[in-house]
């Protein structure tokens, strides 16, 4: 991409941009969730056939993404990311108006694909906007999306509780975050291919390093899936709680997962992104044995909380170090994406699997572990430790100064 020099102004205004960008893409997500038990009666489907149209977006993200980078070079970054933000926001209407299965499902991949993409586009632009301050900021950017996710969710519930129509919810949500979202890429950094910047090819495999990444990415997004899709299943059938202070669980873990990303990046400007996600891996490793060992919901909930807490901010840091890893940001950024998406695929219905086979209690071993594979992996996401590359600048070899802490 060109390098033009924009102003802290210039640069304020575009932070504010993408973080809109952000909150408006999660609310489509928000708008989408609550509306699921009025789409299936509508196409008429089972709970097993839901659960086949459920994994088409997943799958239409995983052979979209790929696209964004190329979208983005022809474009420019400010052209895709409005062009795809409203592909996403418009595609809010397409669910709800399939009559059966196959629609519902060509439907759900085209909802997905255009999610994907959009995703794509808007984290690059979010680590673009972070090199150029030279602070964290992608953490409180998916806080923004966890936000926009919340009034999406809050919006629905009340179309939901008011009896309307999906049809008319989502055209009406579809057309107000679609001039929002177009009003807010008009703010977002305009960056442009030099002339002898050779085109990303459309469709390429992540690059080792994403996988790497993408690996550490998985986990978290594995316990955070887990821990939305079960958490109240869990407090319910494995504590004998009422049914409110089970969806209470689920509630309080989004919420602690959105207030943890919008204070982030204070902590991964202070300590540094491997240091904070290898304390947040053994926060969550030990909020995942709370769960396992609880008695009582309470310390249930607990570990929940601190499982949220423990694996709020390594997505963002995923992404950003992703950004930072190789001379092609967008198709690093997609592979991570497509990996973090795969994982959310799959959480579910693996819990459900192993609990099937054992028992919840076993099932949420399983996301224990895992969390500790973010402890034990952080050191992949050096490229993205804005701490470090600081230090290294000053440090003696460098600049012929004690750096800090020598």
């Amino acid at each position: 991409m060109s390098e033009v020099v924009y102003g802290a102004r210039e640069l304020k205004r575009a932070r504010y941009a993408v973080a809109t960008v952000f909150c408006v893409h999660g609310a489509v997500t928000g708008s989408f969730a609550t509306r699921v038990p009025w789409i299936q009666d509508h196409a008429g489907v089972s709970a097993g056939q839901l659960g086949i149209a459920l994994a088409f977006p997943a799958l239409g993200a995983s052979v979209a993404m790929p696209l964004a980078g190329w979208v983005s070079h022809r474009f420019g970054a400010r052209t895709a990311l409005r062009g795809l933000l409203a592909l996403w926001t418009l595609a809010l209407t397409l669910p709800s108006l399939a009559p059966n299965l196959a629609v519902l499902c060509v439907a759900l991949f085209a909802y997905g694909a255009s999610a994907g993409m959009s995703d794509v586009a808007m984290n690059a632009l979010g680590v673009e906007v972070e090199n150029r301050l030279d602070r964290s900021i992608m953490s409180s950017l998916h806080g923004m999306w966890s936000v926009g996710a919340l009034i999406g969710s809050a919006a629905g519930t009340l179309a939901a509780h008011l009896g309307s129509d999906a049809r008319l919810h989502h055209l009406l949500a579809a057309a107000t975050l679609t001039v929002v979202g177009f009003i807010a890429c008009g703010g977002v950094l305009d960056l442009r291919p030099t002339e002898d910047e050779e085109p990303p090819p459309r469709f390429a495999l992540p690059p080792r390093s994403a996988l790497l990444i993408g690996a550490v990415g998985f986990c978290a997004v594995f316990a955070e899936g887990a821990s939305l899709d079960w958490s109240a299943v869990y407090l319910r059938d494995v504590l004998d709680t009422s049914a409110g202070l089970a969806a209470a669980c689920t509630t309080a873990f989004t919420l602690t997962m959105a207030v943890a990303r919008l204070a982030g990046d204070r902590i991964v400007d202070r300590f540094g992104a491997v240091r904070t996600v290898r304390v947040g891996g053994v926060g969550a490793a030990l909020g995942g044995l709370l769960v396992v060992v609880a008695p009582n919901p309470a310390v249930a909930m607990a570990g929940f909380g601190l499982m949220g807490l423990g694996i709020a901010v390594v997505v963002p840091l995923a992404f950003a170090a992703a950004g930072r890893s190789g001379p092609n940001p967008s198709q690093a950024i997609a592979g991570v994406a497509t990996i973090t998406y795969t994982s959310g695929l799959i959480a579910p219905s693996a819990i459900g699997t192993v609990a099937d086979a054992t028992s919840l209690v076993v099932s949420f071993g399983l996301v224990t572990f895992l969390a500790c594979g973010l402890a034990v992996f952080a050191g992949v996401l050096r490229t993205g430790d804005r701490t470090r590359t600081k230090q290294a600048e000053v440090s003696p070899a460098s600049a012929g100064v004690h750096g800090p802490g020598s």
